[in-house]
């Protein structure tokens, strides 16, 4: 993994993901030196420092659209818009939640987002799930092909938005495959916990069934041919919903998490790398937690054991095999667990591979391509079988 902050892990995974999602190694580079010295004094301290550095990085490349954009050049403008959106994504969620002035940030990233989009004439359909009573947003891609489509719905993990998961490409990949994706900032990420005061729940099927209801009133996707997949945090939200909503007709844990609520009793002893500054405040924040006390007595609810069992469906899981967060065992206990899923499979991505690292931050496109075919494939098998 590229690491321009050497021994300070959380602020590296963050420039990694920004390389992901097409940002500028120049750019990042010229605002990073800045930062060095806050970097050495641990993953906590100096994020505001870094806040600034890349939230002015963004600006800047805001009014360099704003100016392609004024003269005509739609497209110049768009991919200055797309930066500033992974920019200002990157500097909020490196934040405390209480941070203020986090919440112009994600303003101006989502504003940066749609200006993308609009200018840029993308593949990226803004849509509303129905939710209790203040729902939640996704965004949809439409893969290739006439007709109904079969579709993906992309959870997040602990911290990313679907804004990440779309500049991720894995819905272009798997479009190119003609299967559409709909990415969602479901209870406890994105919009639904910043805008909307959605709390994460264990029972990621609530949402994830919700999701499935909104697809199926689309003549745009193939209602019997739905899956459900997730990286990170989403290597347990995904499985659980495939495991209690028989609408998914397939999984895939980009990332395995078989027991996410052991985990945290691991890093509150310090033992494995955690994905953001201000972790424990963080957590309590996802879920609705007052203290770190009710958030440890709750973790243990975040678990596969028992669960995995219930999947009859085709179940991929992919895993870095120097993820530093979630130990490669959990991938092996998904696997070995997952008894009754007609076609169960563990891909553990090696250096000679690449993407070895935690939901490959450090080589996004091997696995990207790797789980995009066999999401493609099982629909043909599917489609060949009846």
């Amino acid at each position: 993994m590229f690491e321009p902050f050497p021994g300070n892990y959380v602020w590296n995974l963050s420039v990694n993901l920004a390389i992901c999602m097409g940002g500028s190694i120049g750019e990042m580079d010229s605002a990073n030196r800045s930062l060095l010295a806050s970097a050495a004094e641990g993953e906590d301290l100096g994020t505001e420092a870094f806040f600034t550095a890349w939230c002015d990085m963004a600006a800047r490349l805001v009014e360099l659209g704003e100016e392609d954009a004024s003269a005509g050049r739609c497209l110049s403008a768009a991919e200055k818009f797309r930066r500033a959106c992974v920019y200002y994504m990157t500097a909020e969620r490196t934040q405390s939640p209480h941070f203020t002035p986090r919440r112009e940030a994600y303003s101006q990233m989502l504003a940066a987002m749609q200006r993308a989009v609009d200018l840029g004439r993308l593949n990226c359909e803004r849509v509303e799930v129905r939710y209790g009573s203040a729902g939640f947003p996704g965004l949809f891609v439409k893969g290739d092909g006439e007709g109904p489509r079969p579709c993906m719905v992309h959870c997040n993990g602990l911290d990313s938005v679907k804004e990440m998961i779309y500049w991720s490409g894995i819905g272009e990949a798997l479009g190119r495959r003609g299967v559409s994706t709909v990415m969602i900032d479901h209870p406890g990420v994105g919009e639904a916990i910043r805008l909307r005061g959605l709390s994460g729940i264990p029972e990621s099927e609530r949402w994830a069934a919700a999701t499935v209801d909104f697809l199926e009133t689309r003549p745009d996707v193939r209602a019997d041919r739905i899956g459900m997949m997730g990286w990170s945090l989403g290597g347990y939200y995904a499985p659980r919903a495939a495991a209690f909503e028989p609408r998914f007709k397939l999984c895939v844990a980009w990332g395995a998490n078989h027991n996410w609520g052991e985990l945290q009793r691991l890093r509150l002893a310090r033992e494995g790398d955690r994905p953001v500054p201000h972790y424990w405040d963080h957590v309590q924040w996802v879920w609705g937690k007052h203290s770190l006390e009710e958030f440890m007595a709750f973790a243990p609810r975040i678990s596969l054991v028992d669960v995995i069992e219930k999947i009859s469906v085709p179940f991929l899981i992919t895993h870095g095999a120097n993820d530093r967060q979630i130990p490669i065992r959990y991938a092996h206990q998904s696997f070995d667990a997952a008894i009754n899923s007609p076609k169960r499979e563990l891909k553990i991505f090696s250096e000679r591979e690449g993407g070895v690292e935690h939901c490959s931050a450090d080589n996004m496109e091997p696995v990207r391509s790797y789980i995009a075919d066999w999401i493609a494939e099982t629909f043909a098998q599917m489609n060949r079988t009846g």
